[in-house]
């Protein structure tokens, strides 16, 4: 039965499909990011460890001693984000940085609307392509493994989750969700359907994307969104969901299996809704949760 794994402030929670609750793991810690890998799984922990599981037992394999911000598996090795706007790739018990991604074109413009140093703050993958959201730094691409880097949206498209699919690469932003045919070449931006535009979530589920957008940076009129990755116009997902959520369903914090048999999403209140119909319709799973800052559905 597929899992749900639910990062917070104090441990990872988990349900089944069903949404009944197993033991809280790694209890008292922050657990910040998660990722899947095959018959694995990796999650920030303490904002500045990276651990491992593998059969439920949960073991740490780095310490970073920085503030890591998310993690993903690539053909290439594991890489690891983190405050800064740093890189990093495991290698045996330790993180090593990316001396390219440090020098990477365009750096020096790299922002935060507050004022602060930005963060890599999501990457995926396609094929021999990865890609990393820095934030606000746009997303760059890498087909040699991390030698080399390629700015590819503008900066100021404000991404706050990358994704991809066969075909396309998906991007959340401060203008709604764009997409790219061409690996990332160009772009196209998508609003229509979006009652506020300021996307910060993006999932591929099945036939269909699921992306997230609000009023801006602190929420109001926060909702769940629907559509054809491809195009068209993107609805909002109102069949067992609140009309609204009064803060953003963030970066990571919404999650689907590839095809499309479990889907699900936490919010900062402390609830996680989840869909087994592709997005179409929803449920709440959980409540009560401290406020939510990962998800990840597990087949």
């Amino acid at each position: 039965m597929p899992r749900i794994l639910i990062g917070t402030d104090d441990g990872l929670h988990e349900l089944n499909g069903a949404g009944a609750a197993g033991e809280v793991r790694l209890a008292g810690r922050a657990v910040t990011a998660l990722a899947a890998q095959r018959d694995s799984a990796w999650a920030v922990v303490g904002r500045t460890e990276l651990w491992r599981t593998t059969a439920e037992e949960w073991s740490a394999a780095a310490d970073g001693d920085v503030d890591l911000t998310c993690v993903s598996p690539t053909a290439g090795g594991l890489l690891v984000g983190s405050a800064g706007a740093r890189l990093f790739r495991l290698a045996e018990d330790r993180l090593d940085p990316l001396p390219a991604f440090d020098g990477a074109q365009g750096r020096p413009d790299w922002y935060t609307p507050w004022g602060g140093p930005p963060d890599t703050r999501s990457i995926s993958e396609w094929d021999d392509a990865v890609y990393v959201n820095v934030h606000v730094g746009g997303v760059l691409r890498t087909t040699d493994g991390g030698a080399s880097w390629t700015p590819t949206i503008d900066i100021d498209a404000d991404v706050h989750q990358v994704a991809t699919t066969d075909d396309l690469v998906l991007a959340a932003c401060a203008g709604g969700l764009a997409v790219s045919k061409d690996r990332g070449g160009t772009w196209a931006a998508r609003d229509d359907g979006l009652e506020a535009p300021y996307a910060r979530a993006v999932a591929v589920c099945a036939d269909a994307v699921l992306v997230s957008s609000s009023n801006g940076p602190r929420g109001g009129r926060a909702a769940l969104y629907r559509g054809s990755p491809a195009g068209g116009t993107l609805e909002r997902c109102r069949t067992g969901l609140p009309d609204w959520f009064d803060d953003n369903i963030d970066t990571y914090c919404l999650d689907a299996l590839p095809d499309g048999a479990l889907a699900a999403f936490g919010t900062a209140d402390g609830r996680i809704y989840a869909s087994e119909d592709g997005g179409a319709s929803w449920g709440e799973r959980a409540s009560g949760l401290p406020p939510v800052r990962r998800v990840l559905v597990l087949a």
